[in-house]
Parts: C-alpha cells; structure tokens; sequence
C-alpha cells in the first residue's frame, strides 16, 4: 500500500516536495493500519493497484497508482465505498 500511496502523490501531488512526502511518509503506514475500512483495487494480474480508507462514514484516503488513473478504478472503489460501507452504516 505504500507504494501505491507514493506513486499516487508523487504524480498528483506537485506542490510537494520529494522532501515533505518522505517526511509524510513516516506517518502512512499507521494511518493505513488505523483506518477503520480499507478497500484495495486489484487488477486482472492479482496486482494491488489502489484504495480507499473509510472512517466515520468519510472517505480519508483514496490513492490510484498513476498508470491505473483516469480508468475508472478509484470511481469504482468510491461507488463499492458508499454501497458496502457507508450505506450499512446506522
């Protein structure tokens, strides 16, 4: 998953030095440990490719690899999200 997070920003993420996400970095894994509900996207070769974090009915986290954006990966996770999660949720 770390990974994928650090594909993901340093794609999207510009404003960010290569510097300031390494120091975020340190702070990932736990937040990824913690998050009351990870979904993780696989594509066809079993190979994780994405995920989302929900936490008190929000969405916190949600980071595409950079080759897998614009394919609709991370709208699926989000549509899986609110049907699975957030909608069984009193």
């Amino acid at each position: 998953m770390i990974d994928i997070w650090e594909n993901s920003i340093r794609a999207t993420h510009l404003f960010l030095t290569s510097k300031e996400i390494d120091k975020i970095k340190e702070y990932v894994p736990k937040a990824i440990e913690n998050v009351e509900h990870l979904i993780i996207a696989y594509n066809n070769r079993d190979s994780s490719i994405a995920f989302m974090g929900v936490e008190n009915k929000k969405i916190e986290m949600l980071f595409v690899k950079n080759n897998e954006r614009g394919k609709g990966v991370g709208t699926k996770l989000i549509k899986y999200g609110i049907t699975n999660i957030l909608m069984q949720i009193s």
